[in-house]
């Protein structure tokens, strides 16, 4: 009986999975041009389907894009190479087959899984003041709820594109009337609905909570995004810059007896949540030592909490100083995105490309198994002068997490 491509990719990485780029375009945006993509490859798609402003991490989750979404669009594929053969399967049938001893047998035996996704998501343009349905909402069509944690990583924004600042939720005193209002008033060209909202500047090296309900428009630094795995969206806001939004993304994911009915969208909001007072104090997260620094430093590392108030996932920013190897352990099975430097993790060379062709396959992006996180995984940085960088997302209820 012949092995599996999934068990020979666990065999060969020893518990450490090599991902390929995911690559997803959105027809509304404009591509930042900061994700490394090469610059004849940001519409690769072809232009109806929009530029590539998404590259997606650990995904389980396909894309929705319409009805032209392409097969697999936002998947992630693991990739064996064996005698100059390459051989992929996407990490939704490897997680179906072996199951725990990808994502562990606490996160199999309670979602039968890998439930989040991290992205980056990289816009020249502000996006639309949109919500995410919580999972009440969302799984009248058959989805899950996304709540989501945003963080802009310093190697990713060197500059911040046209709007950095994002709008979250509503100025406290605003009524839902006014806000049903301008969604009465979608379709008569700008409904203006960021009037009664709140810019916050975006700060390198810091990061936002949004869980689902909370309406939010968010700015031009390239973000990184972990999430709970789903693509479900409602926009409300009708003109960004000077693009028109279609008026069926007003009522995506709604079900067909719910389009046209305002109240229904006004139930999709977290009301308390968009008009808290104190939004910034309860949502803003800077970076959080995940030991004390003088430890982590004498051991030749830094590793910072950078999504930490969301039971659905979490992550953690690792730097591995020059010259230096560690272990480290973790409690449960992540993804990870390397982004500065080359070495070496467990039997993988590592290294952040400066620049990927679409389809071209790096080295930069890989899935680590719950049985090797725990054991710990080396990873050697024999640079002299240059860090090495990695971000790390985790599933739900990370038991090394204190919420």
């Amino acid at each position: 009986m012949s092995v599996s491509i999934a068990s020979r990719a666990l065999d060969q990485g020893k518990g450490i999975l090599r991902l390929a780029p995911t690559w997803v375009p959105r027809v509304f945006c404009v591509p930042g041009r900061r994700i490394k993509l090469h610059p004849s490859d940001y519409y690769a798609y072809g232009g109806d389907r929009g530029g590539i402003d998404e590259r997606w991490f650990s995904s389980t989750t396909p894309a929705d894009n319409g009805p032209k979404t392409s097969k697999d669009e936002g998947l992630s594929f693991i990739v064996v190479e064996d005698g100059g053969r390459t051989e992929k399967v996407t990490l939704r049938d490897a997680i179906a087959e072996l199951r725990g001893k990808i994502v562990g047998e606490r996160i199999w035996s309670k979602y039968q899984a890998w439930p989040m996704y991290s992205k980056f998501f990289d816009n020249k343009g502000p996006l639309p003041h949109h919500v995410h349905q919580r999972d009440q909402h969302a799984k009248l069509v058959g989805m899950n709820g996304k709540p989501e944690s945003y963080y802009y990583p310093v190697q990713n924004n060197n500059y911040g594109a046209d709007y950095p600042y994002t709008f979250f939720g509503f100025r406290p005193g605003v009524t839902k009337d006014q806000v049903r209002e301008c969604l009465l008033n979608f379709t008569k060209g700008d409904n203006r609905i960021t009037d009664l909202s709140t810019a916050y500047r975006l700060e390198p090296g810091t990061g936002w909570d949004v869980p689902a309900g909370i309406l939010h428009a968010p700015g031009t630094l390239c973000t990184y995004e972990p999430q709970k795995a789903s693509d479900v969206f409602s926009m409300w806001q009708s003109l960004t810059g000077d693009t028109i939004i279609p008026e069926e993304l007003l009522w995506k994911n709604s079900p067909a007896d719910k389009v046209g009915n305002v109240d229904f969208l006004l139930d999709l909001m977290d009301w308390e949540a968009n008009v808290d007072p104190n939004f910034a104090a309860h949502r803003f997260m800077p970076p959080r030592p995940v030991r004390p620094v003088d430890q982590m430093e004498a051991e030749g590392y830094h590793e910072n909490w950078i999504t930490y108030k969301s039971s659905e996932y979490s992550a953690k920013e690792l730097t591995v100083m020059p010259g230096k190897t560690v272990t480290i352990k973790d409690g449960g099975a992540y993804g990870m995105i390397l982004l500065q430097g080359h070495g070496r993790m467990g039997v993988w060379d590592i290294e952040s490309p400066a620049l990927i062709r679409f389809g071209q396959l790096t080295h930069d992006e890989f899935f680590v198994t719950e049985d090797a996180a725990k054991a710990g995984v080396q990873i050697g940085n024999p640079s002299r002068s240059d860090p090495l960088v990695m971000l790390k997302h985790f599933g739900p209820g990370n038991p090394d997490l204190e919420l």
